[in-house]
């Protein structure tokens, strides 16, 4: 049982996570997918919905709050982190769930980002990455691709993008993860995992913007291609992708870097198995090139003592000590100054 759920509380269906509120995004928008995953999760959680918290920063994915029928913060480009953390520390009983975008965390509030998964708040942080600023019409972000024509760069960014989950696990993260808008099923598993870790989930769904970035992730959820290019990653299975006519695995070669395999029952035990506490593979696996299949799933996971839970740790401790607190004594310090006129 999570350290949220009530057992008396009523059980709760994906319409009451709805709000009354209009959703304002365009028609298409792999962010109405992403929206119907979480409202199905969180009704399965056994969480009374006053007890969730869903915390945006500014983007089009930020709108997210008025669509949840849950406490909601909409807050200021890339700061969302500082108000999630807030949240958590004055209430660690409240189930804190950041929702970003690509621009929102990784541009303007990329120092935040890193800076809340070193620390290990128990929150959610979910990255909507369409690989695109689509709220302002357009522009090239942080996760474009190098020469991507956009308005801001019709000749081709130059610019080398960010790879989310590398900088992540470089953050040191303790549970990351990828999914994508239209692979609902995993999705929804990866958000289950993700409300059970204790600790910051990050996890990066990969979405499309059908107005100006359509098609950014075709080659990989066209049903057709999805088996050659997609390797769906779980914890002590190998690491195996392909039809079951034409099995494929990835293995470590002689530069200890991934390479794909064909596989059959003489060469299976080649492939590599999948730990996800070993962030050595995690990052190989979150930097896959792209001729290489992407995967997707919980590339990480691991125990870490949680930041919260240390602050109010020290809080304790503090008060625990005899006498009372002198204020005056506490902001003048030990020595002050009297300054003539």
């Amino acid at each position: 049982m999570s350290q949220f759920e009530d057992p008396s509380t009523p059980a709760l269906s994906k319409r009451d996570l709805m709000s009354d509120q209009t959703i304002r995004w365009c028609p298409g928008c792999g962010d109405y997918s992403i929206l119907s995953q979480v409202q199905t999760v969180f009704a399965e959680l056994g969480i009374p919905k006053e007890r969730f918290a869903v915390v945006s920063g500014i983007g089009c994915s930020s709108r997210f709050p008025y669509y949840m029928n849950t406490y909601g913060f909409h807050t200021i480009h890339g700061r969302a982190p500082a108000f999630a953390t807030g949240l958590k520390l004055a209430n660690p009983e409240l189930s804190v769930w950041q929702i970003t975008g690509d621009g929102d965390a990784l541009s303007i509030g990329g120092n935040h980002f890193i800076h809340v998964l070193r620390r290990n708040v128990d929150i959610q942080l979910l990255l909507f990455n369409n690989r695109i600023y689509g709220l302002t019409k357009g522009q090239y972000s942080p996760t474009s691709e190098e020469g991507k024509k956009t308005k801001s760069t019709p000749m081709g960014s130059v610019d080398h993008p960010f790879e989310p989950c590398a900088l992540a696990l470089g953050a040191e993260a303790t549970f990351v993860a990828r999914t994508v808008d239209v692979f609902t099923t995993e999705q929804r598993d990866v958000l289950r995992a993700a409300n059970d870790h204790r600790g910051t989930s990050f996890v990066e769904i990969w979405q499309n913007c059908n107005i100006f970035n359509d098609g950014a992730f075709a080659d990989i959820t066209d049903k057709k291609a999805r088996a050659e290019k997609v390797i769906f990653v779980e914890h002590g299975q190998p690491l195996l992708f392909g039809t079951p006519e034409a099995r494929k695995g990835l293995r470590l070669n002689a530069r200890l870097a991934l390479e794909v395999m064909d596989v059959n029952d003489a060469n299976l035990s080649e492939v590599l198995v999948h730990d996800e506490t070993n962030p050595v593979l995690g990052m190989l696996l979150s930097r896959m090139k792209p001729t290489m299949p992407v995967a997707m799933g919980v590339i990480h996971r691991v125990s870490r003592a949680i930041y919260e839970e240390g602050v109010h740790a020290q809080l304790k401790l503090a008060a625990s000590k005899p006498g009372a607190g002198d204020l005056r004594k506490a902001l003048l310090g030990s020595s002050s100054w009297t300054v003539a006129r």
